[in-house]
């Protein structure tokens, strides 16, 4: 009982956000009458809210750093109106167009990893303006007006599921089948990752704790696939969402370059002095939102079907949000992908929720304002009682 409590007095952070999802959740499913759960609601949180925790993965790299972009909303927006340009007006072929786009999200990011990176200028003050100059530029490409329609292909990025007429039951084995597969690799990856701690006499958690992890996450997989396979199935961006989060998740803990990170958020001058290439590292780290800031405003392109002037506004205040309620420290140095992802889904199931009791915006805004102030304190809190003990 004593490892199990100190476990979660080590993890508090981690877990916390994780068990107040559950709670929120529950909460909502029994205000709302049973909806939040139902099928068609799930897959609509998976559509609403993939911007979001795109933008939050790159975001939490930024944060790491111990800055911010500020950016965002105004690159997303930008992006969709240059590819509108490009496969709208132009009519150039999609694939083209689509690594274009990624390449003019790139180039954005890499603009505001010079002048942070190499002139020393401050993140906020760069990625400001960066919000004003891509906002800008937006209404100058689209003289204040929307382009539309895309590409059906574009439009399944963002809306569409993976095709197959494979059922079972009446639901869609696709979905049934990916789930049971993911189920396999996570306990398969868990039990090797217990296997390789357990020969070189690291610290695990007790068997017990670890058997009742993997079966509470399988579960938590197996509804979420179970209730996409009652309604369409699964839905392309989160196929998305899901590759996004593998990779960056394997960067930010088994690559060097993913240290070199967390390296410069906890003490600039100390990873300089051990041979971490500071400058290099923050270039890459705004070129990187840059990049995943591309995808994001191909998704919202794809979700509206149109470029318009006023996409993309306020989404770096839902990232931000996302990485800091996910338990990513505003000092740096501190936050995973999974916490950002955890944190993302908060926002969004409070969005959900309070939009089908009928909340009104003005009280949902000053809700989402009360949960993110909660989690920074949550978070000064716990940092403050590790410092003491």
């Amino acid at each position: 009982m004593g490892k199990v409590t100190a476990f979660f007095k080590s993890n508090i952070r981690q877990y916390g956000m994780v068990i107040a999802l559950l709670f929120i959740m529950l909460f909502f499913q029994v205000l709302t009458g049973g909806i939040l759960f139902k099928p068609m609601n799930i897959t609509n949180l998976v559509l609403q809210n993939s911007y979001v925790l795109i933008l939050g993965v790159g975001m939490l790299l930024c944060i790491v750093t111990g800055n911010v972009d500020l950016s965002v909303g105004s690159v997303v927006a930008f992006v969709g109106a240059v590819s509108a340009v490009l496969m709208i007006d132009l009519k150039m072929p999609v694939a083209a167009g689509v690594l274009l786009t990624l390449l003019v999200g790139l180039l954005v990011g890499s603009f505001h990893g010079f002048f942070i990176a190499f002139l020393r200028i401050p993140p906020f003050i760069v990625t400001l303006a960066g919000m004003l100059i891509f906002r800008g530029l937006t209404m100058v490409i689209l003289k204040g007006q929307t382009k539309a329609p895309f590409d059906k292909s574009i439009q399944n990025i963002a809306a569409g599921f993976i095709p197959g007429n494979w059922h079972i039951a009446g639901f869609n084995g696709i979905a049934i089948a990916i789930g049971v597969g993911m189920s396999i690799l996570f306990i398969a990856s868990q039990l090797n990752n217990r296997a390789k701690k357990k020969k070189y006499d690291f610290e695990v958690l007790p068997l017990s704790l670890e058997i009742a992890k993997i079966v509470l996450i399988v579960v938590a997989i197996n509804l979420l696939t179970f209730n996409l396979a009652a309604y369409n199935g699964i839905p392309i961006v989160l196929i998305l969402l899901g590759l996004l989060i593998f990779v960056y998740t394997f960067i930010t803990q088994r690559t060097i370059a993913g240290r070199h990170i967390y390296a410069l958020g906890g003490n600039e001058k100390a990873a300089r002095l051990s041979g971490v290439k500071t400058q290099k590292v923050m270039f890459w780290v705004y070129a990187n939102m840059g990049f995943l800031a591309a995808i994001a405003g191909l998704v919202v392109a794809g979700r509206l079907n149109a470029a318009t002037p006023k996409a993309g506004t306020n989404f770096e205040l839902d990232a931000i949000a996302a990485c800091y309620i996910g338990g990513a420290s505003a000092s740096g140095g501190v936050g995973t992908v999974v916490g950002t992802i955890v944190g993302g889904l908060v926002m969004g199931v409070l969005n959900n929720g309070m939009s089908i009791m009928g909340v009104s915006v003005d009280w949902q805004q000053t809700i989402k304002g009360l949960v993110l102030l909660g989690a920074v304190c949550f978070d000064v809190y716990t940092k403050s009682r590790s410092s003491s003990r």
